[in-house]
């Protein structure tokens, strides 16, 4: 488990919140696998009817902790423990409500992917910068979002690197509703408080519904982009791109 992680189990909720504020709640390998950890049991336990994410501090979250990523570089075929939190997001049978604020950096952005309802604040910027740290795209973003946003726009924001807004993320799908910062607290309490008004098995029932079809296309997709990740990690591209990320400088054009 890991410090960052603070998990809080009552009245029927999961709540699960990235707290490592004075890092931007940048997620670190050992934050991976706790929350992997949590999601995984959420699904056998059955006093359990909803799981909540949230930040705390500025952010929802900076994204992967890079100089940690790269510290603990998985060997060729190995699991890491992303992937592992990926899949538990992706077979999840328990309704998962997001609420996000400031940053919200790769895998901050596409973990919403997997969401059932994404609360945002007016002030969440959304981005998706793989490509310029010599990346692919991970958590099945390359099929899901060109299917909500459209394949132009999902490569504005894949391609192009081009962060967006929450009016932005609300037009095409990716959040459920868009509130005041300072509303964003209440907001998340008021949704979790209607879904526990719900009768218990229409509501997992429902969630099961909604996600029917789609998660072996997802696994598909998540087996695809995992394998070229890896690669790209073994790449010249990647190690002057991370460099030049620390170094606050353009990355110049390494062919690996």
């Amino acid at each position: 488990m890991s410090e960052h992680v603070r998990i809080e189990s009552g009245g029927g909720v999961l709540a699960i919140t990235l707290a490592r504020p004075e890092r931007r709640n940048a997620i670190t390998v050992a934050m991976y696998a706790a929350l992997a950890a949590a999601i995984e049991a959420a699904q056998g336990d059955s006093s359990l009817r909803l799981v909540t994410l949230r930040g705390e501090g500025k952010d929802f979250t900076a994204g992967n902790d890079l100089a940690d990523f790269m510290a603990a570089m998985p060997r060729d075929g190995e699991e890491i423990a992303v992937w592992r939190l990926l899949r538990a997001l992706a077979v999840n049978e328990l309704p998962l409500i997001a609420a996000v604020h400031g940053n919200a950096i790769g895998i901050g952005t596409t973990m919403l992917l997997h969401c059932d309802l994404v609360l945002a604040a007016e002030d969440t910027r959304f981005s998706l910068p793989f490509v310029d740290l010599g990346l692919v795209p991970e958590a099945a973003s390359s099929l899901l979002l060109p299917r909500l946003a459209g394949r132009r726009r999902a490569a504005r924001y894949l391609l192009l690197a081009e962060s967006f807004g929450p009016e932005d993320a609300l037009d095409w799908g990716l959040v459920s509703q868009v509130v005041p910062k300072a509303a964003l607290e209440q907001s998340l309490a008021q949704t979790v408080a209607a879904l526990l008004a719900k009768p218990a098995t229409a509501l997992r029932l429902t969630q099961k519904l909604l996600r029917h079809g789609n998660r072996e296309e997802i696994l598909e997709r998540f087996a695809l982009e995992n394998g070229h990740f890896s690669e790209r990690l073994q790449s010249a591209e990647v190690k002057e791109a991370i460099l030049a990320f620390f170094e606050k400088r353009k990355t110049p054009n390494v062919v690996s």
